[in-house]
């Protein structure tokens, strides 16, 4: 179930970003969804107001789609602190004795 949620909630991720470019900022931006970009399909009016709503839409899903994920996630994490570890295991390794030097050898002849 939260495998589904998770690609639906991917999906309205990826519409919403998409939408949101599409429309005309106040600054001209992008303006992808302006209405010489949409041919004689809607006026630039009608367009804004489409993106709106589709914008709103998308938005509202992506807020329920996250509050679902959350509440089916709630009760999955486990109950333990990392300060709850023993000390021993987070500390650092002392350094290793240096090993004693070789006796020098005798040549023998």
């Amino acid at each position: 179930m939260a495998t589904v949620l998770l690609v639906m909630h991917l999906f309205v991720t990826l519409a919403l970003i998409g939408v949101v470019l599409l429309q005309r900022s106040e600054g001209g931006g992008l303006g992808i969804g302006s209405s010489q970009g949409m041919g004689s399909f809607m006026s630039g009016r009608g367009t804004a107001n489409l993106l709106t709503r589709t914008t709103a839409i998308l938005g509202t899903a992506f807020f329920a789609l996250s509050l679902a994920l959350a509440i089916l996630n709630r009760g999955t994490a486990t109950q333990g602190s990392i300060l709850d570890a023993p000390a021993a295991a987070t500390a650092p390794a002392a350094p290793a004795a240096p090993a004693a030097p070789a006796a020098p050898s005798v040549p023998t002849n």
